[in-house]
């Protein structure tokens, strides 16, 4: 690259998508004639930024989800001046995305809405978080913890493995929901008698504004979307800042679980090395590891993993994971273009 920049070619475009369970990010960047991961240009020209609802269609069904996608699609393409027929590529970074039928159903949602010219990938979000981190190279582990958890990695050679992921029903333990859910157990079983009395009791009422513990059942169920019941963990934390044992314990097994997650991948690839204090990096993603409060998660989970793994490098991305989506099809464009030439 020249003068370390992305210069657009023409003005053709590429679009990277974040699909999490509480919102969906769409960006827009012009097209490099090159991607250099040693060489990218800081900050990376943003043409324009779309935000709208969830897209995984696990949480708000199929229809719902699509037209999240092309309500975001349709704007950052409007936000940028561009068309759908000046965007080469297109990466979908969703969770939900656990079989290649899921992924083949999205991908065909995406070919609805784009021309047959247009390069399009669908993966997991925890890849394009991933990517966010390691500007587009996938190597190392990425550990995202927001409403959901995921641990998910790459070796050198291309293997990957995952952990957790399976969702709030199966136990993201260690998520936003994981942490919450547990939270409320707690007050309920403070409330009739099972368990102890705890300062989360007072802390969630008022949070929700409700009088009484047994009307938080009503508010549970009302509405089943996870990421509402995520958005207590603050209250968690504060409790346990405040030094009430049970939301303590709470994170300390957050923490663990997270942890966990990290150790299943980095044993499947071998990042560690034989040693074991082989250098790889490991990708921080997501609201409950980013709370910068005197109970930091995502700081005892560092904690935990670099005293497993001394080489254990943690990055806190400086893009977005829909940025990172972007970076992602640019390295699929260019690997794409090195086997071309190849054969």
């Amino acid at each position: 690259m020249n003068g370390g920049a992305i210069r657009a070619s023409g003005s053709e475009v590429v679009l990277g998508l974040d699909g999490g369970a509480t919102s969906t990010v769409c960006v827009c960047i012009p097209l490099p004639p090159l991607l250099d991961h040693q060489n990218l240009p800081d900050p990376l020209p943003l043409l324009a930024r779309a935000v709208g609802g969830c897209s995984n269609y696990n949480s708000v069904g199929e229809k719902a989800a699509k037209e999240t996608l092309e309500q975001v699609i349709t704007e950052v393409l409007t936000i940028s001046g561009s068309s759908r027929y000046a965007v080469h590529a297109v990466c979908l970074g969703v969770s939900g995305v656990n079989h290649p039928s899921d992924q083949e159903m999205i991908l065909n949602w995406l070919r609805e809405i784009f021309p047959s010219h247009v390069k399009v990938y669908v993966q997991n979000d925890a890849i394009a978080a991933l990517a966010s981190g390691t500007m587009g190279k996938l190597h190392g582990c990425v550990l995202v913890a927001g409403t959901g958890s995921i641990a998910y990695g790459f070796s050198e050679d291309g293997e990957e493995a995952r952990a957790a992921g399976g969702g709030p029903i199966l136990g993201d333990w260690g998520s936003g929901y994981g942490i919450a859910a547990q939270a409320l157990t707690a007050v309920i079983r403070a409330y009739d008698g099972r368990g102890p009395q705890t300062m989360l009791t007072g802390r969630i009422l008022k949070a929700l504004g409700l009088s009484s513990p047994d009307e938080i059942i009503g508010w549970t169920y009302v509405d089943r979307s996870w990421a509402r019941i995520a958005a207590l963990v603050p209250e968690v934390v504060s409790c346990a800042e405040a030094g009430d044992q049970i939301a303590h314990d709470i994170l300390v097994e957050a923490v663990k679980e997270l942890a966990l997650s990290v150790k299943a991948v980095v044993e499947r690839l071998r990042l560690c090395g034989e040693d074991r204090n082989g250098s790889f990096p490991i990708v921080m993603v997501g609201g409950v590891l980013e709370t910068e409060r005197t109970w930091d998660i995502g700081k005892e989970v560092v904690k935990y993993i670099q005293k497993l793994y001394p080489g254990a490098q943690p990055i806190r991305p400086k893009v977005e994971p829909a940025v990172g989506a972007a970076l992602l099809a640019c390295n699929f464009l260019m690997k794409e273009s090195e086997a071309n030439n190849h054969s």
